[in-house]
């Protein structure tokens, strides 16, 4: 069992003020609600104003399940938030050739960018796992 913090709770709570787009559950690890929030605005604004009490539960989850090392978590959110059709999460978790594909295809037009809203806390891991 890891007690390591990998994420925030202070970005949930950051994200949490955008919450009806799920982005404070992507960042915890939670792809599927996360999807569901924003497809449904925080399921209509409720499960958005309950999530404010669920955040502290969600950060602890995310510690257990989540290998702490050289990458963190935090920074490559926010890489991939702000520049992620330009691939620069990518480059910094030091995958160079889907980082240059990214650049040079705007995300791969924007599939992969949703894609690693998916799959960045995996990537993460993987290479602190190693």
């Amino acid at each position: 069992m890891n007690s390591t913090n990998t994420h925030l709770k202070s970005v949930g709570y950051i994200l949490w003020i955008f919450g009806f787009t799920g982005s404070h559950r992507f960042y915890f690890g939670k792809p599927v609600t996360g999807t569901l929030w924003f497809f449904t605005l925080g399921l209509l604004g409720i499960g958005w104003l309950i999530d404010l009490f669920l955040i502290p539960a969600m950060n602890r989850r995310a510690a257990r399940i989540y290998a702490p090392g050289a990458a963190d978590y935090t920074i490559a959110w926010i890489l991939l938030t702000f520049l992620g059709v330009f691939g620069v999460h990518r480059f910094y978790l030091g995958k160079w050739f889907t980082g240059l594909l990214y650049l040079c295809t705007l995300g791969l037009c924007g599939i992969g960018y949703l894609y690693d809203y998916w799959t960045l806390n995996g990537q993460v891991h993987d290479i602190n796992s190693r």
